[in-house]
């Protein structure tokens, strides 16, 4: 039997689990600052070292294979991520492999890319500023899984890499989500920011750019939140044309973050739910020529307020998260733009140091030779009167450094000279490099021991990127206040109707014209109406529950029934809690009024109905009315009006008050505990609160209070009677 150890759970999670999360942190979902992931950063350099940058294209499944060195993975895993970073996909504005064969597509979540051993691939010309001096040692070499190969750690990419193309990645407790941007504006940006690092990053990037194309809704405040922060959310819309001829809509470029299908999908969704009723056909009309959805009208639609619609319903309009998450080093950083642009120029710095540094060496190591060479240029008879009269071929070179005072690398490399090549015009030619050497390497020593020199070059060739591999925007900017906002209420029909609310939770919407000869209701066995509320098709509805909330829904969702129907099921719609009622229904279009709460212990409260409005569409609010005592009954008015109180204080004592609700001070705070209207004795209460038109009292002034609190005055014996039914 195997022994059972006991540990902690949290040490166990540390030794366990952590390594784990830096594992995909670190190693697999962040992007680094060169804008690749380990497994894109494999498969490039693999297709580099096959000699694909320059060569003829080679079928997927070769690349794929020779990938394995590298990347310890499935060839799915490894072909899928090829997918994306072809010209075929079109995921990516400035795709790194050039691509023969079906690669699927972005925007398509149906069209499925050919198997690898049926598809060609090659590297994009722009990889060349990927693989720049890679072999200059611009960049760290570190072992394969195995420790049979070696890989770069980074990949010396000439531009801002992980600013110009879209990179996403979900890692353990962190994500990561990039836009992409135009590569003209990021070098535009980068050697202004060169210049200055103070400049006002929108005077040169307008905005992300997508390979979908579409429209961005431009905020300028979302714009510098985003730039500044690296973090932020904008609406992405698909562009569409209306053709008149055929009264149709074709869309031509969707969002990034939508496909076909899921739009098609959508639409045919709201068609049969009935939201969209304007619509008779809907199809995928996409071919070689490029995208298009097409939307068959009906007659005397407006396509324009029909768009509105669709943008609101589906996903062609989308929102695009930001989440800038980069690894520096091996540290998770979430960086504006700025910031990202110091790291990468920082990292740039190092590899065309790293470069300079290796040309230096070479230029050293040439130099020694020809300055070993020009000694021998002095004397070449003695030279070859060394080697001829030397006996053993081991002592040539011992005897070529005594001679000339050279060390053992210069004499190897003039014992190697030719036969032919040991004359005076050879030497004399190959020793005038000396001059053009020397002045390269203090240019050289100088660019190395200078930022400033270094940046310089950075510009350079930026430009040269820009003037070389830049395209003109995909994505075009809509500034949002030029964007017309369509409610959803502007798409629904209005009209006056009536709202019956009963005693059971039972909701029914009669139209006016419904009720026209035919006003008698009906209601289950021991059920009455309880509210009948007149308001129309576009109003909101609020439901006061026994439990504090209230519940939120538009009385267009509410279907249109007969008088003689039972109604809606009022826990059915709002999903209340166990033992939850509705107490009391207010329909409301403006939000205009104010709610009146009376409580057991003399207390009332008055909220403005306004606390109740919310820009966002919440469906319930809790803590609506204040939940400190017992509530005896709610009203809601659009004007001031009388209220009727009753005090109740054992053993028979009977009070009434007559107020305006005038007297009662409003109250933003909805659970507010209310002001006191009663004066209260020991062992009384409220028990009674009405409109004084719903009694029969016969001369209800005599109870009227002009300040508060109050007692209130004693119940003559005939309006007694009438306040005892009451309390019942």
């Amino acid at each position: 039997m195997s022994e059972i150890i006991e540990s902690r759970i949290s040490e166990t999670l540390e030794s366990n689990y952590m390594p784990y999360t830096m594992s995909v942190i670190v190693s697999r979902a962040i992007p680094e600052i060169d804008g690749f992931k380990p497994s894109h950063r494999k498969l490039l350099y693999t297709m580099y070292k096959m000699k694909l940058l320059k060569g003829m294209r080679t079928k997927s499944a070769n690349v794929v294979g020779q990938t394995m060195k590298l990347n310890p993975h499935g060839d799915q895993a490894i072909y899928a991520t090829m997918v994306r970073l072809t010209k075929g996909n079109e995921a990516l504005l400035h795709p790194f492999v050039d691509s023969k064969g079906n690669f699927g597509k972005i925007t398509s979540r149906d069209m499925a890319f050919a198997a690898a051993r049926y598809t060609e691939v090659k590297l994009a010309a722009i990889c060349e500023e990927v693989f720049k001096d890679i072999d200059k040692n611009a960049v760290e070499f570190i072992d394969n899984y195995d420790g049979q190969m070696k890989e770069p750690r980074l990949l010396p990419v000439a531009f801002p890499n992980i600013l110009v193309n879209p990179n996403k990645g979900i890692a353990v407790g962190m994500a990561s989500n990039f836009c992409s941007f135009n590569l003209k504006e990021i070098c535009d940006a980068t050697v202004a920011y060169i210049d200055d690092e103070h400049i006002k990053l929108t005077d040169y990037i307008q905005g992300p750019d997508f390979p979908t194309g579409g429209q961005l809704v431009y905020e300028e405040a979302t714009m510098k939140k985003i730039y500044n922060t690296g973090v932020g959310s904008f609406k992405l819309r698909a562009k569409y044309e209306y053709v008149k001829k055929d009264n149709c809509i074709e869309v031509t470029e969707i969002p990034y973050t939508a496909t076909i299908e899921q739009i098609i999908d959508k639409i045919i969704e709201h068609i049969k739910s009935g939201k969209i009723k304007e619509i008779t056909d809907v199809r995928d009309e996409t071919d070689l020529k490029g995208l298009r959805i097409t939307i068959d009208l009906k007659r005397g639609t407006d396509p324009e307020k029909l768009m509105a619609k669709l943008f609101k319903l589906t996903p062609l309009e989308d929102s695009f998260a930001c989440n800038f998450n980069v690894l520096v080093g091996v540290t998770p950083m979430v960086l504006g733009i700025k910031g990202i642009l110091k790291e990468w120029l920082d990292y740039r710095i190092k590899c065309i140091r790293s470069v300079k540094n290796f040309e230096i060496d070479k230029i050293e190591e040439k130099l020694h030779l020809l300055y070993g060479l020009q000694k021998v240029l002095l004397d070449i008879d003695e030279a070859i009167r060394i080697i001829r009269e030397t006996k053993y071929d081991k002592d040539v070179i011992p005897n070529l450094m005594a001679a000339f005072k050279i060390d053992e690398i210069q004499a190897d490399y003039v014992a190697d000279i030719k036969l032919r090549n040991i004359n005076q015009e050879y030497i004399l030619k190959r020793t005038s490099e000396i001059t053009s050497l020397e002045k390269e390497l203090d240019q050289l020593k100088g660019i190395v021991g200078s930022d400033k020199k270094i940046l310089k070059l950075i510009s350079k060739e930026l430009k040269e990127i820009s003037n070389k591999y830049g395209l003109e925007r995909k994505t075009e900017i809509v500034h949002v206040e030029h964007v017309i906002q369509h409610s959803e209420v502007s798409f629904i029909e209005d009209y006056n109707c009536r709202l019956f609310f009963t005693d059971h939770n039972y909701i029914k919407k009669v139209t006016l014209a419904s009720l026209r000869g035919n006003d008698i209701h009906k209601v289950k066995d021991d059920d009455e109406i309880l509210q009948e509320i007149d308001t129309t098709n576009k109003s909101d509805v609020l439901f006061f529950s026994n439990k504090q909330n209230v519940y939120k829904i538009k009385v267009h969702e509410l279907e249109s029934l007969k008088a003689s129907s039972l109604g809606e099921y009022l826990p059915n719609i709002l999903e209340l809690e166990d033992d939850e009622t509705i107490l009391y229904t207010v329909a409301t279009s403006d939000y205009d009024g104010f709610m009146v709460f009376v409580f057991e212990n003399g207390k009332v409260a008055r909220v403005p109905l306004k606390s109740y409005e919310t820009k966002t569409n919440r469906k319930k609010l809790i803590k609506a009315y204040s939940d400190h005592d017992r509530l005896i009954s709610m009203f809601f008015f659009t004007e001031e009006q009388d209220i009727l109180l009753n005090r109740y204080n054992e053993p028979d004592e009977l009070r009434m008050l007559l107020l305006n609700t005038e007297l009662i001070s409003e109250k933003t705070t909805k659970n507010t505990m209310g002001i006191q209207i009663v004066r209260m004795k020991k062992n009384s209460i409220v028990n009674v609160a009405c409109l004084p038109e719903t009694t029969a009292l016969a001369d209800v002034e005599q109870y009227r209070i002009d300040k508060v609190p109050m007692s209130g005055t004693s119940i003559d014996i005939m309006d007694r009677l009438i306040v005892s039914s009451l309390m019942k």
